[in-house]
This record gives C-alpha cells, structure tokens and sequence, in this order.
C-alpha cells in the first residue's frame, strides 16, 4: 500500500494543537513537506521544531479565520510559488449552545469560519493540483452531520453546510484525479472537548469526570480517541492509496454514531 507523501506539500489549518497537530506530524512523518496555518506564530515555530524532517522541511503562514481577505492574499502569495497537493481544512467548532437562542452573526461568523475561508483555501491550491494531476482535500468536520448532537445547534448546522459543500467539489473535481473527503470525529481528546465537558458539568450540576464518563458509555470502544487516531485517518485518505476513495464522509468515533 502506497502511503508514501514523499516531494508532496500539504497544508494544514489549525495545526498548533488538537487533530490539526497531530495531522501535521502524521503527514510529516509520510514524508510530506507541511505548511501550518493559524493563528498564534509562537505556537507555530514550536509545532515546526516538533514535525519531523524526515525528507523535507516545513514552514507556516499566521492567519486568523476572522479575517477572510487577509487569509486570500496569503494564500494566494503562498501558491504562487509552490505546487500544494494536500489541504487540510481544520477549524475549531463554534461554542456550545441551543440553535433558537443563537443570534444571525453567531451563524454568519461560523459561516465564514468554517465555509468561506475553506473555499478561499480551496479556490486557491486547487490549480496546482490540476496542474500536478493529483490532489486530497480532507475536511475535518464532526459526526453531528450524519446526528446533531445536543446543544451543538450553531455547529450543526455549519457543520452541515460544509459537508454539502465538500460533497459537491467532490464531484466537480474528481475528473482532474482531486479527492474530497470529510473526517468526522467523535469525541476526542483536545481543548475543545474539556471545554464541552465542563460547560456541561457546570450545566447539569455534575463534576468534569462523571460528565466525561457519561460520554465514554456511549462509545462502544470504551474510550475517549487520542488526537493521532483521527489524525491517521487524515493521512490515509491524503496519501495515494486512497485515490479511488471521494466524497466520503469518515466518522472515526469508536462506532458513537448511530447510524450507517
């Protein structure tokens, strides 16, 4: 099996912690050269000394999500002299919260995180791919787009939007040898997760560790993932031995979802 990332580039959003850090060094470790996009440059030149250079080396862009127009000219800076072959669309979900009692900018600040800046991402590396006749996009997104999940309301239903979306590129771009897949993880250990887990204690009037173990019931697996498990899948379906494999969405949960 192919897995060899080897002379490929891949870029890598919100990659200073969580899933998208644990991606950036899987891909590293295929042989990839990685270009990390976030937000905090401190954060960034730690993660580049911790990837390894097993045949390239790796850089970074800082970026805010919040601010689609600089990320464009970034992005755009950034292609022009470099073929990309591997996006990673990875942003850090909305916060918790009832769908009716969010306001329209909770939306539209989601909207813009999640859908306008991936396509800015997208419009700008896809060329190259043409170009080079190989491509992966994997978005990682979340199991609430086969079920919400409760009390996600404004995540629901961005999340959703954005699996439509990969969705459609899939097969607009499939012809030009370009796949687009979706990583929907369960629960996983990252900030994220501690902070769901104790916005739900301090909501039920339970502590962080029986909250955390109402939610290991739910999973067959009996645990809670470590950020590398996703971050396996990621790599899989970006290296060449997923080449036939388009338009999926990946719950990789411990079989948490209900549904097929």
């Amino acid at each position: 099996m192919n897995l060899n990332l080897t002379g490929k580039t891949a870029i890598v959003c919100g990659s200073t912690q969580g899933i998208g850090k644990a991606a950036a060094i899987e891909l590293a470790t295929l042989g990839a050269t990685v270009t990390l996009i976030a937000r905090d440059e401190e954060k960034l030149k730690q993660t580049i000394r911790e990837l390894p250079t097993i045949h390239a080396s790796h850089n970074y862009l800082v970026a805010d999500f919040s601010d689609p127009e600089t990320l464009r000219k970034k992005i755009t800076d950034f292609v022009a002299g470099t073929h990309v072959h591997i996006l990673i669309n990875n942003t850090g979900g909305p916060p918790a919260g009832l769908a009716i009692e969010a306001q329209p900018d909770d939306f539209l600040k989601a909207f813009t995180n999640h859908l306008i800046c991936s396509q800015i991402l997208v419009q700008a590396v896809v060329p190259t791919m043409k170009l080079e006749k190989f491509g992966r996009i994997v978005n990682v997104i979340s199991t609430s787009v086969k079920i919400p999940i409760k009390g996600l309301g404004v995540s629901n239903t961005i999340r959703g939007a954005v699996a439509n979306w990969a969705k459609t590129l899939s097969v607009e771009l499939g012809p030009f040898g370009i796949t687009v897949n979706n990583v929907l993880p369960g629960s996983t250990l990252t900030g994220r997760l501690e902070s769901l887990l104790k916005t739900n204690a301090g909501k039920f009037g339970k502590s962080y560790e029986e909250v955390r173990q109402d939610m290991i019931k739910e999973i067959p697996a009996g645990r809670i993932a470590e950020p590398h498990e996703v971050a396996a899948a990621i790599a899989f379906l970006a290296s060449p031995a997923a080449s036939y494999i388009n338009g999926i969405n990946l719950p990789v949960d411990g079989g948490r979802t209900g549904s097929l």
